[in-house]
């Protein structure tokens, strides 16, 4: 073990920090649990965006590490259900390049933002100075959605079509909020099922059908935006007419 190492090894020996990487990328969760593993911290990985929110929530971590792009349930996504839930440190990861990105992270709730590829004395860095700032925070802010006139206010959980209300459950804001946020792209009954239960769905279970029914009526009776059933992919918003 170098100085450097030791030093840091000292530095945090009394804090024995609990993470979660969330990484499709297996040999970089391999390399980040050895290296972090010498300065007294137990990490753990999940590889896909569903898992990772459902180990997050379910888990006691001090911290998330939590890649910008996953299969399953995209890394923004799992950020900005986690804020909705709990205000624990997140430093997340991205191949992307664009500042855009990174501004989009910082704004759904991430403490801090590293792009790939990074040196991992920088990722522990950037852990210990997250950690030093963090002292509980806030839950979810206030967000505002925008499809056409059909708005969306998350942190009252509320959605007005104009200056008219819509009566929704919490299940179906929760659903009708992911198909917003999705802008155009299919979303899948497991993206979904992961934000409504923090797990992947069951191929025999009909909760979100049943859900998706619900909301597609009132929508339809408001003469609103249409959730159209892309088949094999799942549900995408439109403005235009719903073929099923």
């Amino acid at each position: 073990m170098n100085q450097a190492l030791q030093e840091q090894k000292s530095m945090e020996s009394k804090d024995n920090y609990r993470v979660l990487v969330v990484d499709d990328d297996i040999e970089l969760c391999r390399m980040m649990k050895e290296y972090f593993a010498r300065v007294g911290y137990e990490v753990e990985s999940a590889h896909d965006g569903c898992s990772g929110l459902c180990r997050a929530l379910g888990g006691k971590y001090d911290l998330i590490i939590l890649d910008g792009m996953l299969p399953a349930l995209d890394g923004l996504e799992v950020l900005r259900q986690l804020r909705r839930r709990s205000s624990i440190p997140i430093i997340m990861l991205t191949a992307r390049t664009q500042g855009t990105d990174r501004v989009m992270g910082l704004d759904s709730g991430a403490d801090d933002y590293l792009p790939k590829p990074f040196l991992p004395e920088e990722l522990f860095a950037r852990i210990r100075a997250v950690m030093r700032r963090w002292k509980g925070g806030s839950l979810a802010q206030a967000e505002l959605y925008h499809f056409g006139p059909l708005e969306l206010n998350v942190a009252a959980q509320s959605a007005w079509y104009g200056a008219e209300p819509l009566d929704l459950t919490g299940t179906e804001f929760q659903i009708l909020e992911v198909l917003v946020r999705a802008s155009g792209r299919a979303v899948s009954r497991d993206e979904i099922s992961a934000v409504l239960y923090q797990r992947e769905s069951s191929p025999f279970e009909r909760s979100v059908d049943v859900h998706m029914s619900h909301l597609r009526k009132k929508l339809d009776s408001k003469g609103l935006a249409q959730i159209i059933t892309v088949r094999g992919v799942g549900y995408v918003l439109s403005e235009g007419t719903n073929e099923q």
